[in-house]
């Protein structure tokens, strides 16, 4: 849901529904041209200003979503604590020393987000033991979801990997830690979740909520231009592709020219500008990520891609975060009462 797809507006609308809204904060300071003087400071002054353009927007639970990878993790954790965050996700790598970015009396709850129980176990082991402090929920997204993804190209069919096999594999996890420590963690299903019924279903073994991006995108309220949110519309499931990213790591998209064309070498960045990522290397990337996510963000297909769920071709118009709310409260309940 990043760069700049779930930011102020879609995280609202949604915390005004009872959700939790999620501001995503990846390379959130490159969508202001003017802001490139100091791309660190620009990052932390448009979180501020996300953040607070949120809170003026609803009084319900909001979140920020920070990627592990990024060059300047520590100064947006920080920041997202200052201004009184609720909840910080934190994934793409395990975020081991998140917890001591806590102090006394701050509120924030931590979230990481994992696609494995081994992941899972290490992290709730490393934070207990450097910090005295385990998650306060986990993420467990499996090989369905958008965007980057916790596996390898050649894992993402292997039944082991199911969203609902991790599920259960992790709750054997969070069921040690509650033995031992007496401490309760929920747990968070994501990736591949679309309707009420899998809402229904994913709870039912045993997760606690679930978290939704994909099905959001094509809302009023969702924060990316009208051309990007238009090609979900038009994506049918032939569009839905995995790609290498220059990250590093496999990522699902609605494949376009632009993505063709890096294939083929046609985008060859001429020289980093942000040196946002730490595992993304100029000299040898096909394209440079930021830039064509936030060409994206601004409706430009032409010169980016739209990171995207497995059911991207299931959207077929453009609808309201209330709308879409009602219709898995129907949905779920339509589950509960044919069980």
């Amino acid at each position: 849901m990043g760069i700049g797809i779930s930011l102020s507006g879609l995280a609202s609308a949604v915390a005004n529904m009872g959700g939790v809204g999620v501001i995503s904060t990846v390379g959130i300071g490159f969508l202001d041209n003017s802001s490139r003087r100091n791309y660190n400071l620009s990052h932390m002054e448009a979180i501020r200003k996300e953040i607070r353009k949120a809170r003026e927007l609803t009084r319900g639970v909001l979140g920020v979503n920070i990627m592990s990878v990024i060059t300047n993790f520590a100064e947006t954790v920080r920041t997202s604590i200052e201004e009184g965050i609720d909840i910080i996700f934190s994934g793409a790598g395990l975020p081991l020393d998140l917890p001591k970015y806590l102090g006394k009396g701050i509120k924030t709850k931590l979230v990481p987000i994992v696609s494995s129980a081994r992941a899972a176990s290490i992290l709730c082991k490393k934070w207990k033991q450097n910090y005295d402090y385990l998650p306060d929920a986990l993420v467990v997204e499996g090989p369905l979801a958008g965007g980057h993804l916790g596996f390898k190209a050649d894992e993402l069919g292997n039944e082991s990997n199911t969203l609902e096999n991790i599920v259960k594999d992790v709750l054997e996890v969070t069921s040690e830690m509650k033995e031992k420590y007496q401490k309760e963690i929920p747990v968070i299903a994501a990736g591949g979740i679309y309707t009420g019924s899998d809402i229904y279903k994913i709870m039912k073994r045993g997760a606690s909520a679930v978290q939704m991006g994909t099905r959001f995108v094509a809302t009023e309220e969702c924060d990316a231009a009208i051309e990007f949110k238009n090609a979900f519309i038009a994506a049918k499931d032939e569009d839905i592709q995995i790609i290498k990213s220059p990250v590093g790591m496999p990522g699902r998209t609605i494949f376009n020219q632009f993505l063709l064309d890096t294939q083929e070498g046609r985008r060859k960045p001429r020289a980093c500008r942000y040196h946002c990522i730490k595992s993304c290397n100029p000299k040898t990337t096909e394209y440079c990520i930021a830039d064509a996510l936030i060409e994206a963000y601004r409706g430009n297909l032409k010169d980016g891609f739209a990171f995207t769920g497995t059911n991207a071709g299931r959207i077929y118009q453009i609808s309201t975060v209330g709308k879409i709310f009602a219709e898995l409260d129907a949905e779920y309940n339509q589950a509960e009462e044919g069980k």
